[in-house]
């Protein structure tokens, strides 16, 4: 039996969480979870936003599924999610965007895949304030993280039967930080003569990405940039509610939706799980149930084939009860 540290999170986070638990109960695999607070709610329990008992709870299991938490508002609160990529130097942010059937979007052919660094760049933030007119903010690069998370990227792409990397970058202008993460890139693009590579500015990435989306295949970039052109994904695709990510390294994993908690919609029963699901397929595959997460996969592309059970930000009027039903009958 196989023990997942699961955290069910706040606002829609615990009703979520309880039917994509319920769909993987549905595959009687040699699971089982081991729930834990963090966030918010734990903090009103603990006065800690990640207490210990669920620090260790991820170094005995190695693998946690994370429903989304809210992070208090107010000075000296880092974010959660930061607080757990650095505290398990989990360097890789894996954030696939497919196409779905019969979710209408501007493009119906949409597949790739943004490798994110984790632990460092201006997202980290460190912030000095000189006066009080002037903050300055430290973009950090470095080799060995620049390193560790290109190599994953073309290794992801050999592994997977991908044709192609890109780099993102604002070289250009930070010549000596970017500079030095395309410079890397360009090292380690000649250990992988079978994939095709280039390189793009952000700026330009964004539009190309609007423009025509088929044209990229693995991206790969500094950690800012990936947030922000991770969620530029998801609107290729449908919104957040579709997207499922992965937070790696060579020994821990936390899989988790990276949309919010919704707090406004908390508790009605309408909440679309979809993103947390499918980053329950990517855990799946990680922990060698391949199958089982096609299945899932399957399921969900059987159910949004019709628009009659979907949730309401999909234009359907199901509940999240529903339709979890649907993908369970359909496994």
């Amino acid at each position: 039996m196989r023990t997942i540290t699961l955290f069910e999170g706040d606002g829609i986070g615990p009703e979520i969480t309880k039917e994509v638990v319920r769909i993987l109960n549905a595959l009687q695999l040699p699971l089982q979870f081991e729930p834990y607070e963090i966030g918010q709610t734990a903090y009103d329990h603990t006065g800690e936003l990640i207490p210990q008992d669920a620090i260790d709870s991820i170094k005995r299991n190695k693998v946690a599924l994370k429903a989304p938490v809210t992070t208090p508002i107010g000075k000296g609160f880092r974010s959660v999610n930061v607080g757990l990529r650095l505290a398990f130097d989990l360097y890789a942010n894996i954030r696939p965007a497919k196409s779905l059937p019969s979710v209408i979007t501007r493009y119906d052919d949409v597949d790739l895949v943004v490798f994110r660094e984790n632990t460092e760049d201006l997202y980290i933030g460190i912030e000095e304030v000189i006066d009080e007119n002037t903050v300055h903010a430290i973009k950090k690069i470095t080799r060995k993280a620049s390193e560790r998370i290109i190599r994953a990227a073309f290794d992801y792409a050999v592994t997977n039967n991908r044709k192609k990397v890109t780099c993102v970058h604002k070289a250009n202008i930070l010549k000596k930080s970017d500079g030095l993460f395309l410079q890397i890139f360009n090292e380690i693009k000649n250990e992988y003569p079978d994939i095709i590579s280039n390189d793009l500015i952000v700026d330009n990435t964004c539009m190309q990405l609007v423009m025509n989306p088929k044209q990229f295949d693995v991206m790969v970039m500094p950690n800012l940039y990936g947030d922000i052109l991770s969620d530029l994904t998801s609107g290729l695709i449908g919104g957040l509610g579709l997207l499922p990510s992965a937070n790696k390294n060579d020994e821990y994993a936390i899989f988790e939706a990276v949309h919010g908690s919704a707090p406004d919609i908390a508790g009605k029963n309408i909440a679309n799980p979809t993103a947390l699901l499918l980053s329950a397929c990517m855990m799946l595959d990680h922990l060698g149930y391949m199958e089982e997460a096609d299945r899932i996969r399957k399921a969900i592309n059987k159910v949004l084939t019709s628009t009659a059970i979907r949730t309401k930000d999909l234009g359907g009027t199901a509940t999240t009860t529903e339709y979890t039903d649907a993908i369970i009958a359909n496994l």
